[in-house]
């Protein structure tokens, strides 16, 4: 990476607010470029007989995300880690540990001004589609990598139980999406290790994406940063 390149990073993080980017329980040193999010088309156009085409609205496809990044290979003054400077060695095995693993992962981006005051998140369940590692001579040792994720859903075969009476079989459905009840008041919890507002909701509330009532009842014991969490702390969980 040339001077250049490193001094407009540094006015971009240090005058225009700050970005982090998470994938999985990896915090990136040096935030994206750029992040392109496209949330796909699952809609049909058909043609009717004297009516012509007519659009069929279906729910929407899965969200395709993909973005460049460096990682530097040694110590920037803004480059940001969680603990001490890692090597780019640390992020590439951990891709790999991602990639044959089979398993999703959470995508979090988190968005903050200049004076500290979070914008807005993006948490998505994802999986790791592909990714290509590129050396040049012009970034010296350091290496840019290219990733491309893909949001996942859950699936599986639905499970009924049929009952049968004087008058006709009754199918009742046995499985249904995990739906936690509520809290009807608030109710406090304590951080323990592992924990993320994200499971915390969907625990209380069956909703992950709720995560963020938690965090606007306990910014002030939170901080800025709905993502950073610490065992110990004792949190408000209010109804909803």
């Amino acid at each position: 990476m040339t001077n250049n390149e490193y001094d407009r990073l540094r006015r971009i993080m240090l005058q225009e607010g700050g970005y982090d980017f998470y994938i999985g329980k990896r915090m990136l040193p040096i935030p994206p470029e750029k992040l392109q999010i496209k949330i796909n088309n699952a809609n049909d156009t058909v043609t009717l007989m004297n009516e012509g085409e007519v659009n069929l609205l279906k729910k929407a496809g899965l969200t395709d995300i993909e973005f460049e990044f460096l990682i530097p290979q040694v110590k920037y003054p803004f480059a940001s880690y969680k603990g001490k400077f890692r090597k780019a060695p640390y992020f590439l095995n951990y891709f790999e540990k991602l990639k044959t693993s089979r398993k999703p992962f959470r995508f979090i981006v988190s968005r903050y001004m200049p004076n500290g005051l979070p914008l807005f998140d993006t948490n998505i369940r994802v999986s790791l589609e592909d990714y290509t590692i590129t050396e040049d001579a012009k970034e010296g040792f350091d290496l840019r990598v290219k990733i491309k994720l893909k949001q996942y859903r859950d699936y599986g075969t639905r499970t009924v139980k049929i009952k049968k009476n004087k008058r006709l079989a009754v199918v009742k459905k046995t499985r249904e999406t995990d739906n936690s009840p509520a809290p009807a008041a608030a109710q406090s919890y304590t951080v323990v290790k592992g924990d993320c507002l994200w499971n915390i909701a969907k625990r209380f509330y069956g909703n992950g994406s709720l995560y963020t009532v938690i965090y606007n009842a306990n910014q002030a014991i939170i901080g800025g940063n709905p993502n950073l969490i610490y065992p110990g702390q004792v949190l408000t969980i209010p109804p909803v």
